[in-house]
Formats: C-alpha cells, structure tokens, sequence
C-alpha cells in the first residue's frame, strides 16, 4: 500500500476531470488525475459525436428522399447498407476517442491514477488499487450515466441505452425509443431516416427543454410527420418474448401492443455518486446524495472541496461541464481564495430536422417568475430562404421585458436554427435590447430573416423608443 500526499486530487477524467486538471496545473504541479474505468469522454465515446455521424448519415438519406421536390430524381431504390453506417459511426468515434485519449496519455504519468476512488474523510481517498491518497483540495467529477426505469427490466438484453447505440455492427430493424430528450429524439428520428422502424414515447407531453407550448406542438408536429411519436403515452407492459420486446400501450382509446427488435431508453441519465461514500465527507447533501455547490464557484459549501459536469446535476451540456471545470480546477488551485466565474447564458440544441433550440429564460420561468413580457414570434411555413430548401416547417418565439425592451430568452423549432441559437445567446449574454438587435445585419436571402420577422413583431408590441430604453434587473440575464 502506498500513501500519498497532492495539493489537488480531481476524480474522474472526462470532459469536466480533464477540464479542471489543466485549470489546476496552472496552480501546482502537485496533482492526481484519478479514473476508474477508463479515457475518453463521454461526449466523444457515446454522446455528442457519434450522435452527429448517425444524424449525418441520416440526413444523406433524407436528401435523397427530399430530391424529387425539386425536381431532382434518382433512378432505382433508395438502399442503406447499415454495417457501413455502423461502420463509419464506430471509426469516426474511435477517432475522437484517440484524440482524447492522446491528450491525457501527454500529460505527466504521475499525476495519472487508474482506479477507483472513494472518501475516507474530508482530504482522504482510498483507491481500488489497495493505495491512499490524501489532498488539500478535491474536485469530484465522475460524470453520470443511463438511467432506465424498473419497468423496462423485463427487455433483458434486449434493453439498450445511450452507451450501447454506437457499437452496433449494423442497423436493427425496428426500434422503440423511450424519452424525449434531445438524445431520444435524435437519435430515433435518425434511424427513422435510416429505414429502422421507430416508434418514440416521450412522458407527460415534453420535448427536449421546451415549455414554450406552440412551440412545443410545432415540434411534436415536425416530429410526427416522420415516425410514430406519443409525447404522452399511456404504456401498460414491457415484456420480452424470443428476441423481440412487445409494448402494451393505449392509443386513441384503443389498447394496442406492438413488437421491436430493441427498447433503447433514452431517459435521462444519473449522477455517478455511488461508491463515492460522500456520507464520510462533512459535506451537506441534497436528497440523492450529490454536495450542495455554488454554480458561480462550484465550491461545496465552504470546503475544499469542489464538483464539475454532469454530476453536478446542473446543466449536463459538454460546454457547461467545460466552463464548470475551469471554475472548480482554477478554485481549487488557488484555495483558500475563491472567485466567481464565468456562466454563460444558457443554451441548448436538438439536432433534429428541424431543429430545436431554447436560449436565455424559458418560456415557463419568465411565467413563473411573475416577470411582464411580450413574445415576437415567425412560422417557417412561409420563410423565404425555408421554402427555398423545402425545409419550411418550425416556429420561433422571441421574449423580451415589457418597458425595458430587454431580450429575455427565446425557444424555436425551424431549419438549421443551431446557428440562428448562438445570435440569440450572444445577444441575450451582451444583454440586447430588441430594438438593439434590429441595428444588427441581416443577409438576403438567409433564414436569419425569420429572426428579424420575430424581433420587428416583438419590437412592435413593446412600442418603447430606442433612446427611452433602461436596462432592468427584474427578469434579465443575470436575475
């Protein structure tokens, strides 16, 4: 056994472990950079990345399809060989996987551990590999994983997740998705695409982030036009009968069951806290076991010790976990001295077709929180540049505060509005008035258009004159 003294000890090494590791080194060179299972994130292993190759291939397909509109005819069948999707899918995430690996396997040996850690007290850490670890300062970041309910059990081997999509050898032939979240519906609407028969089940009528509820029907509709998709089900059985999972479920007022090749549960994912033994720390724990934190410090409490990404329980965004690593790694390089830092407005996207964006306040927490706004809105129906590409579908909603003119936040559904997401954060981080952002330029013919549609519309029920316009507090950005 051997005992060893470090100014940091960060447990867990994906994107938020590496993050803090490089924001800590800058402090000391006095580290350990401890990992139980093994490099690579899950971002570039079984999260965004591969995701993004599996949306890829289905969009080629989709072009296909969509080509005849424009007059544009492909003679003979559409074919889609799935072991060369799969294919492409596991070598371009390898690949990503390699790079992220190589990055850690650069930095110092002996700040590198393999094991798996848990807390004896305060600054103590026994690890698997029979050592013991004490540190002056700790930052937890062991990330999460799937989470599938009790009911699903009955599937077997033939429940997968998240975490087991991207090391199929070829495509199923059908599928039924449970959850969605951006995960489930982006992945189910890309085997869709692919020729799986899909059938999606989200609960209680959500979609991604949206609270926002015409956008929310616009998405459900878009969503719908290319796969079966209950946003609120009513399922009474999961059982498994040979290789095939049967559903029991009601749909318009008929019972109904219906056999798949696969159940891919897709929600949601849990903080990985177990074996941690948190109860041995004198931290204060919330009601599943996670250290109570500041979001603006990622301190816990008022201890040395600090947590980052997905475990957190926060914002599970591969950026987030990024900024949050930076916060945690450089506070606790410099402990006792901490420092607020940078949380960016928030921001979230659903690579589906058409996309799915929210930025800034939501549409229920500018409701909940009582603030006086008006909403702006376009429908892509009608949108030039949407036409133009036959992808006309979708509607944004803009939210700003009555007598300021402050841009509060927005929530969409319309094409390739990933881009159209990132003008708003930025705006919405700037804190933007509406008639500021109408100063900005727009491009013809581009989709942004739709944007400045949404913004006049807005402009024209706040009806306050640019130079009027103060700056409030009361539901902006940073209330």
């Amino acid at each position: 056994m051997v005992e060893r003294q470090v100014d940091v000890a960060i447990i867990g090494a994906g994107t938020a472990g590496m993050g803090a590791y490089r924001a800590a080194r800058e402090h000391t060179d006095s580290l350990a950079l401890i990992e139980g299972d093994q490099y690579g994130t899950t971002c570039a292993r079984v999260g965004c990345m591969p995701s993004k190759l599996l949306i890829a291939a289905a969009e080629a397909a989709r072009g296909i399809e969509r080509a005849p509109g424009f007059g544009v005819h492909v003679d003979g069948q559409l074919r889609i060989e799935g072991k060369e999707v799969m294919l492409r899918v596991r070598e371009e995430r390898d690949r990503f996987v390699g790079f992220v690996i190589e990055s850690v396997e650069e930095w110092d040996p002996a700040h590198r551990i393999m094991a798996q850690a848990s807390f004896v007290d305060d600054h103590t850490l026994e690890l698997s590999n029979g050592d013991t670890l004490r540190a002056d300062r700790i930052v937890i970041a062991t990330g999460s994983k799937p989470f599938c309910p009790p009911l699903f059990q009955p599937a077997g081997d033939r429940l997968i997740t998240t975490d087991d999509v991207f090391y199929w050898e070829d495509l199923p032939n059908s599928v039924v998705v449970f959850g969605a979240g951006a995960i489930g519906v982006e992945i189910g609407q890309a085997l869709a695409r692919l020729g799986v028969r899909v059938r999606l089940f989200g609960r209680g009528g959500s979609i991604g982030r949206l609270s926002d509820p015409e956008v929310k029907a616009s998405a459900i509709a878009a969503l719908q036009d290319e796969m079966a998709f209950d946003p609120d089900p009513d399922v009474s059985g999961v059982e498994r009968e040979g290789d095939e999972i049967t559903i029991r479920f009601s749909e318009n007022g008929e019972e109904r069951e219906e056999r798949f090749d696969y159940l891919l549960a897709a929600t949601g994912r849990r903080a990985n806290l177990e074996g941690l033994a948190l109860e041995n720390t004198g931290l204060q724990l919330n009601d599943i076991g996670a250290p109570l934190f500041n979001r603006y410090t990622m301190q816990c409490g008022d201890s040395h010790i600090f947590i980052a990404g997905d475990v957190d329980g926060d914002v599970a965004l591969l950026h987030e976990a990024a900024d949050q690593a930076r916060i945690a790694g450089n506070n606790a390089g410099h402990y006792p001295t901490i420092r607020i830092g940078l949380r960016r407005s928030p921001i979230g996207i659903i690579f589906t077709e058409p996309n799915i964006a929210t930025v800034g306040k939501s549409y229920s927490e500018l409701n909940e929180s009582g603030c006086d706004f008006h909403i702006g809105q376009v429908d892509f129906a009608g949108q030039g540049r949407s036409r133009v590409m036959l992808e006309n579908k979708g509607l944004l909603r803009v939210y700003a505060e009555h007598g300021s003119a402050l841009f509060l936040g927005a929530e969409m559904v319309g094409p390739r509005t990933e881009h159209m997401a990132h003008l708003l954060s930025w705006a919405h981080q700037k804190r933007m008035t509406v008639a500021e952002m109408l100063e900005m330029p727009f491009y013809h013919p581009v989709i942004e258009e739709g944007l400045r549609t949404a913004l006049r519309d807005l402009n024209t029920q706040l009806n306050v004159a640019p130079s009027m316009v103060k700056r409030s507090m009361d539901c902006g950005p940073g209330a």
